[in-house]
């Protein structure tokens, strides 16, 4: 069964191969064409087709739509770019000045029909109507990051970001724009996987707007006998889903502000909160570049995507399994290098000599496999040398910022432990972190606590300030408690079941040519337990009754008339989209993969699909709630 990534993939290489289908051209050559695209256009192929398989597709050539172009005749153009203005101007540009032979018009979203009559009128006037040969919607508008994973939003992502959705002074004509963006993105990942979904989403929040939203224009399109997306021929019924309709949870960030902010112990996690992870590309120093001390070096990009077996197998491990995998990756490889040498040896040919290699005879055939392994030797030596980069760097901040400490007192807080010793001597200590730390241990400490006294968080407060602290967060946190923690009980079930074990000290090197040494860190045990998404996704999927969820909306759009009580005795769930208003985050993510694999170990076959508006780390979500609160604090202070 194919996957969301695998699915919008195939669409994308459909559009490609000037939108023949998939069957008629396996035997064919491809067309020679270039590939046009905006900046929204290269951000959802990026991290699904790498170059090479753009080359392979017939792409000689991949260009911005907006840079400065010269005309190339004779060669067909797949333009592939959001129905804006700004592109669809550059597009008439182009038509006027004759740039290429034939144009393959394909957007990410529907072009309205005004657009497209403006686009005919130049085209007329250009006289080169007949070199149109397409224009189509493609309905891929949105980032796949992960096979059940996706975004909306890279490039601008601070346009559909928590703070834009929470601002006060957003106007109600700016809020509607917003909203129907995050509905056109999700009406393409449902037209993509081929089904109708059933919407379940809290009353009175962004997510009922967008669920509202959607439900109308999923309805409009199944009621248009003459556009329904949602007829799919024999090879595609079911779509991406078992038989059975699947769920889209929408939920809104303000669920939730603890995970965003929380301190990580994953892999992947980790990349993405310390080091600068974009598009399943992390950037790190450039050894090789050669600035002068004291310069910023270069950054190298690294790819982190499916054919990197290391990565698709740890990236949801904690740290300290994935410093112990990189020795044991290191290991086998020293050997396989090491049996080569010996073999080389034993026959006399210790030298790198080709004319030696061109003597071997038939009869070293282990010498000959040992030798055709060499391009997987040297891959495998390329992975693990960057994964060793990586490690490294993300070990540095650790031990600088104590973030094996920060993660373990915020496991404790949000399971409701007892923390060794009080929060402000933890918060007074100088070494103890940097200033955005503390105050994210703060933040979810406060939002976590239960019947804390207000001088406690005031003398707390105090010494976050000395501690240089920025304290406009808090502005906004606390009147976000004020209005979303409704009742004690709510608060003190929302973050049940976590915890760490401390097991014992690394000691020992990850490579003795490596500067990697993990003395100093915690070995952390992570206890698993369910985020509050997962709690929420977990109810609904199994349609069990409960204070937090009773209230959701329950919309149809296959239903004449719109209803948002749910049925009784409706089936539980196989099959969820769970989509996040105002950002998503990797922890999340990682919960969700966690308890499907558990469900899969009881025998229950679950499939949850992750979206969000756009992705941030903490240190960008902590920036936003500062943004918030001083737009609140501002009134005061003129």
């Amino acid at each position: 069964m194919l996957t969301l990534r695998e699915r919008q993939i195939n669409a994308i290489k459909q559009m490609l191969n000037l939108n023949v289908q998939q069957q008629k051209i396996l035997a064919a050559e491809p067309v020679w064409k270039i590939l046009i695209y905006d900046r929204d256009g290269q951000d959802i192929i990026s991290p699904i087709i790498p170059i090479r398989e753009l080359r392979n597709l017939g792409v000689t050539l991949h260009v911005q739509l907006h840079s400065d172009r010269d005309s190339i005749p004779d060669v067909p153009a797949v333009y592939f770019c959001s129905p804006t203005n700004e592109n669809l101007g550059r597009i008439q540009q182009d038509l006027q000045n004759n740039l290429y032979d034939t144009y393959y018009l394909n957007f990410l979203s529907p072009i309205s029909r005004q657009k497209i009559e403006d686009l005919a009128a130049i085209a007329l006037q250009a006289g080169c109507v007949a070199n149109i040969r397409s224009v189509y919607d493609q309905y891929v508008n949105f980032i796949s990051l992960e096979d059940d994973f996706f975004v909306f939003k890279h490039q601008n992502s601070d346009a559909v970001s928590y703070y834009s959705i929470n601002r006060a002074n957003t106007r109600d004509d700016e809020i509607e724009i917003l909203m129907d963006n995050i509905v056109d993105s999700l009406f393409s990942v449902f037209v993509t996987l081929g089904n109708v979904p059933i919407i379940r989403c809290p009353r009175n929040s962004a997510a009922e707007m967008v669920g509202r939203k959607l439900e109308k224009k999923l309805r409009e399109n199944l009621w248009d006998a003459r556009n329904n997306l949602f007829h799919m021929d024999a090879t595609q019924a079911g779509g991406v889903f078992s038989f059975q309709r699947p769920l889209l949870l929408l939920l809104d960030r303000n669920l939730d502000l603890a995970t965003p902010l929380h301190h990580t112990w994953s892999y992947q996690a980790l990349v993405h909160d310390v080091l600068e992870l974009s598009l399943n590309l992390v950037y790190l120093e450039d050894e090789n570049d050669g600035a002068r001390s004291g310069t910023k070096k270069k950054l190298k990009a690294c790819d982190l995507d499916k054919n990197d077996k290391f990565w698709m197998t740890h990236k949801g491990s904690p740290f300290p399994l994935v410093a112990e995998a990189i020795q044991e990756e290191l290991e086998s490889y020293r050997s396989s290098e090491e049996e080569i040498k010996k073999l080389k040896t034993s026959m006399g040919i210790d030298g790198e000599n080709e004319v030696a290699f061109s003597m071997v005879n038939d009869t070293t055939a282990r010498l000959t496999n040992a030798i055709n392994s060499l391009p997987q030797l040297m891959e495998k030596k390329r992975l693990i040398d960057m994964h060793t980069k990586i490690a490294t760097a993300i070990l540095n901040y650790i031990k600088t910022r104590r973030l094996d400490s920060f993660f373990e007192l915020e496991e404790k807080i949000m399971s409701k432990q007892t923390l060794d010793r009080p929060l402000q001597d933890i918060l007074n200590d100088p070494e103890f972190g940097l200033p955005e730390d503390k105050m994210r241990l703060y933040i979810i400490y406060y939002i976590c606590s239960v019947n804390v006294p207000e001088f406690e968080f005031q003398r707390i407060k105090e010494a976050l300030q000395e501690a240089g602290c920025d304290l406009s967060p808090l502005t906004y946190v606390e009147r976000w408690r004020s209005i979303n923690i409704r009742s004690p009980v709510q608060q003190t079930t929302q973050y049940e079941g976590g915890g760490t074990k401390t097991v014992s000290m690394f000691s020992k090197l990850v490579s003795q040519g490596s500067s990697f040494v993990m003395e100093g860190v915690k070995n952390l045990v992570v206890k698993r337990h369910n985020l509050p998404v997962t709690k929420i996704t977990d109810q609904i999927m199994e349609c069990r009754s409960s204070v937090e969820t009773d209230d959701y909306l329950y919309l149809d759009p296959k239903l004449l008339k719109g209803g948002d009580v749910m049925p009784k005795n409706r089936a539980p769930f196989q099959d969820a989209v769970v989509y996040v208003v105002g950002g998503g985050n990797y922890i999340e993510y990682q919960n969700l993969v966690d308890f499907m694999k558990q469900k899969q170990s009881a025998n229950v076959n679950k499939r949850i699909i992750y979206g969000s508006s756009n992705l941030s780390n903490s240190k960008q979500f902590l920036k936003e709630l500062s943004q918030l609160g001083k737009e609140i604090q501002a009134p005061v202070l003129s």
